[in-house]
């Protein structure tokens, strides 16, 4: 059966929830014109896994137009009832790097305690690489969630702000073998004589893994 955009939005409004989640599959199917279009359409739907699916499409589909994209992700971010997604418009605004939603992503890190949400927060803002938010990411550091400290790490080193350098040295040392690599990872991104420093220093790192990881990070003598 061949999958027109009629067909597309005639399923995406049938009462039937598999209609409803195939019809947002058959979105990839279709130009990124009519599939932008369409996909407004699920945005809004009752069930939080139609909602999920569209939102997560928006990653690709919302460069068809930035400006509703960023309307769209802002509201979901703000307002659906799922922390699901909520976190996949987190996770869309810093693939599309809609910096205009600094704000509403910082008031959202700070009013809600789901790590995921947190996390995927983190995350964008890293993508975004916009040097406003490097105070949330300092203050996301100190999480008591791993894997929230763990997106920190990574989103300074995406940041490329050189004030990281001195707040990861702490963590280079870190029981969590873990946050030790992601350290690496984004010292290397860095590249300033101090972040080559403590690369050196991670060089003998009782993980190989790691040891390894940076050794490869530093210049050929």
């Amino acid at each position: 059966m061949t999958i027109t955009p009629d067909s597309v939005q005639k399923l995406l409004r049938s009462e039937e929830l598999s209609d409803r989640l195939r019809a947002v599959n058959q979105l990839r199917q279709l130009d990124r014109r009519n599939a932008f279009r369409l996909v407004q359409i699920p945005i809004k739907d009752s069930n939080p896994r139609v909602r999920y699916a569209a939102v997560s499409q928006l990653d690709t589909l919302g460069w068809e137009n930035l400006k509703k994209s960023l309307d769209i992700l802002r509201d979901r971010l703000l307002n659906d009832s799922e922390v699901d997604v909520q976190a996949a418009a987190a996770d869309c605004l810093g693939a599309l790097q809609l910096k205009e939603a600094l704000k509403d992503l910082e008031q959202t890190y700070h009013n809600t305690s789901e790590w995921l949400l947190q996390m995927s927060i983190i995350a964008a803002l890293g993508e975004m690489a916009d040097s406003r938010a490097f105070n949330l990411l300092e203050e996301a550091l100190k999480s008591e969630v791993d894997l929230v400290k763990t997106a920190a790490i990574s989103s300074l080193g995406e940041l490329g702000d050189l004030r990281a350098v001195p707040l990861l040295s702490h963590y280079a040392k870190d029981p969590d073998w873990q946050i030790r690599y992601r350290v690496v990872q984004a010292l290397n991104r860095l590249g300033s004589p101090e972040a080559l420093a403590i690369l050196q220093t991670m060089t003998n790192d009782e993980v190989e893994q790691i040891a390894q990881e940076a050794r490869n990070c530093l210049p050929i003598a």
